[in-house]
């Protein structure tokens, strides 16, 4: 049988309705910011825990979402050529995303975000999901979680370094997504696939809402990626209109 076409039970739309709900979230708290940074109203999204933990459910979703997709393109046996292609993307789009809030935030632009800590965690996922049992994927995620907690030291301090996530302080930056402690939530969200798959009863149909979000989940990088340019420059429109 080929594995191009995965069985049906694996290809229900639960997973990707669950990535479109964290991609209407994401939108949500980042048209938040974008009112805030034109002077809109204020808000503290640097300090205030009202953001900065939805921040940090919204980056946990992705990456529970994540680690669950690799467990499942795994189980279809999807080859590495395919996953290159995808990294690829993922990759390329880091990079962008570097470029663009160079020019927006020179003094604070993203050198290792959502995107580059997935790009990194991805290959670390694909090759170790094959070698770990699910004892040992669970032990692991929860060293992740928990190394930072009790190891810091100021070499990770650097943006040559802070991506190992061992920082003694947050830096100065737009977006912060290191290894540590979020490859324990990619590690997670595999774990918890492979417990899931067996016990995934037949789909059931899908209401609109469903199927929608399961859309977007389905184009979630293209939508990332255009999101903010969409938000900003229509804000600095309406911006411009009002002065006019």
């Amino acid at each position: 049988m080929s594995h191009a076409t995965p069985p049906p039970f694996l290809r229900d739309n639960r997973l990707d309705a669950l990535r479109g709900l964290a991609m209407v979230w994401m939108t949500v708290f980042h048209f938040s910011f974008d009112l805030q940074h034109y002077g809109f109203f204020r808000a503290d999204f640097y300090g205030d825990p009202f953001w900065t933990w939805q921040r940090s459910c919204i980056v946990s979703l992705f990456l529970l979402c994540a680690g669950m997709g690799q467990a499942v393109a795994l189980a279809q046996g999807q080859g590495w050529p395919r996953f290159w292609r995808r990294w690829g993307q993922v990759a390329g789009c880091a990079l962008l995303v570097s470029l663009g809030s160079w020019f927006m935030f020179p003094r604070s632009f993203i050198s290792f975000g959502v995107l580059h800590g997935m790009a990194l965690m991805l290959i670390l996922l694909r090759w170790g999901l094959p070698r770990l049992g699910q004892g040992a994927l669970l032990g692991l995620a929860l060293g992740c979680l928990l190394l930072p907690v009790f190891v810091q030291h100021p070499f990770f301090d650097t943006r040559w370094t802070n991506w190992v996530g061992l920082v003694t302080h947050k830096p100065v930056t737009e977006d912060y997504v290191p290894v540590l402690p979020w490859l324990g939530l990619m590690l997670a969200g595999a774990a918890l696939a492979r417990w899931l798959l067996p016990r995934l009863g037949a789909p059931r149909p899908s209401g609109p809402l469903r199927r929608g979000l399961a859309l977007l989940g389905r184009w979630s990088l293209s939508y990332y990626m255009v999101h903010q340019p969409v938000l900003i420059g229509g804000l600095m429109l309406w911006q411009a209109t009002m002065r006019g």
